[in-house]
């Protein structure tokens, strides 16, 4: 492996972590060059929902790309973005009755993180961003600004300004209009200087922080009583990772702007996009571009997904019902080592266990890697063992995961 430690920037981190070379990947699996299985419980950090190589919109992908299709478009009209935006509207947007405008942002979820803060300031006239303690939006400038990790933060190398952080999930009951402007006073920012509050559902690099949808709808009052728009970034936690296709439709909240990025193409391959108020679209032609808005493949493999999870309920079901599993099996690893002080939190398929010691999840980590399971660490300290497995991942795979795990936190004590 000398061709990665010599060529290769130090920033690398996940493979540090997995010091293997994976070659294959099917399903809930990864093989390194050896043959060797690991169960996937990272997912791409989440950018896998349908699992590696799914043979259904691998189909799609192939068939798509034999024909000579197009792949790079920039923002034209092609077919393969008439039949996504088609799939979208009528699988996702309409049986929710939401309506956004779609505005495809780029490769990545910070760019339609970056899409919707420049959006909110230009439609608001407003400078300042809300955000939250422990928040992970993104490693650009502007997403990062709006970023909690200190460790993030001092790699921009320079002062990250116009973003004021609040507590996350604070009040735990419902919060309100009065909540939210005491939060911004005691944080320096008056309510009339913010274009928005920007917000994950779930934390998913923050810890597995869940918002109570009490809270969310709070959170969401009082940004339309003090005419703050809303922006959730869905990012990670979309795409059915916590149920249902959107992780805020458990609060019932209509957010102004949404981010989606990861799994919405499907596939893993890069697609970003901003959803829009339809009165917020105010962008002037070209305003807001780049080179890969649109390719066309992600195009292709997005709607072959939609068509194929979300005609119905049934993978919303599934993934409560995995993620209920999930829970359980948790809390039983709890109680049965109370002296490790290790909490088990999550929602649907995203789900984390956090130890006192700060130490003790990067050492379950390794243990499970060693036993053939990829699980990762988050939280401000890194303190919380991070679980993502695949939606589509059967019950089977599921429990062999968790027994795998069990035996990695048993035996780091």
């Amino acid at each position: 492996m000398t061709i990665f430690s010599e060529r290769e920037s130090a920033v690398r981190s996940y493979c540090r972590g997995w010091p293997v070379v994976f070659d294959r990947a099917v399903g809930s699996w990864l093989y390194d060059e050896h043959g060797r299985p690991y169960l996937d419980f990272f997912a791409g950090a989440s950018a896998l929902n349908y699992g590696h190589n799914n043979p259904v919109l691998k189909d799609a992908l192939l068939g798509y790309l034999k024909a000579d299709r197009v792949t790079h478009s920039l923002d034209m009209y092609t077919t393969a973005k008439r039949e996504f935006l088609t799939a979208f509207d009528e699988l996702i947007l309409r049986p929710r009755q939401l309506d956004y405008r779609v505005q495809f942002a780029g490769p990545a979820g910070a760019s339609a993180v970056e899409a919707a803060l420049k959006l909110a300031r230009k439609a608001t006239g407003r400078t300042e961003v809300i955000a939250f303690s422990n928040a992970f939006h993104g490693m650009t400038l502007g997403a990062l600004s709006v970023t909690g990790s200190r460790f993030y933060r001092d790699g921009a190398g320079v002062q990250l300004r116009n973003a004021t952080a609040i507590p996350f999930g604070q009040p735990a009951g419902p919060a309100g209009p009065g909540w939210l402007a005491g939060l911004l006073a005691a944080a320096g920012c008056a309510a009339g200087e913010a274009a928005a509050v920007i917000v994950e559902t779930v934390q998913g690099e923050g810890g597995i922080n869940v918002a109570t949808p009490d809270w969310l709808r709070g959170l969401a009052a009082g940004c339309q009583q003090l005419g703050i728009l809303l922006i959730v970034d869905d990012v990670q936690m979309g795409c059915g990772r916590t149920g249902p296709f959107f992780s805020f439709e458990v609060a019932g909240i209509r957010p102004d702007i949404v981010c989606l990025s990861k799994s919405i193409s499907g596939y893993g391959l890069p697609l970003a996009i901003t959803l829009i108020r339809p009165d917020l679209d105010i962008w002037k032609p070209g305003e807001h571009n780049g080179t890969f808005r649109g390719v066309n493949p992600a195009f292709v493999t997005g709607a072959a997904a939609l068509h194929a999870y979300w005609q119905d309920s049934a993978l919303e079901r599934a993934t409560i019902a995995r993620g209920d599993r999930v829970a359980q099996v948790l809390a039983g690893l709890s109680r049965a080592d109370p002296d490790r002080a290790f909490q088990p939190r999550g929602r649907g398929l995203a789900h984390g266990l956090a130890f006192a010691d700060n130490s003790m999840a990067g050492k379950v980590c390794s243990a499970a890697f060693e036993r053939g399971l990829l699980v990762e660490s988050c939280g401000p300290n890194g303190e919380v063992v991070k679980l993502l497995p695949p939606l589509t991942i059967s019950d089977s795979e599921l429990d062999h995961g968790l027994a795998l795990l069990a035996e990695a936190v048993m035996a780091v004590g």
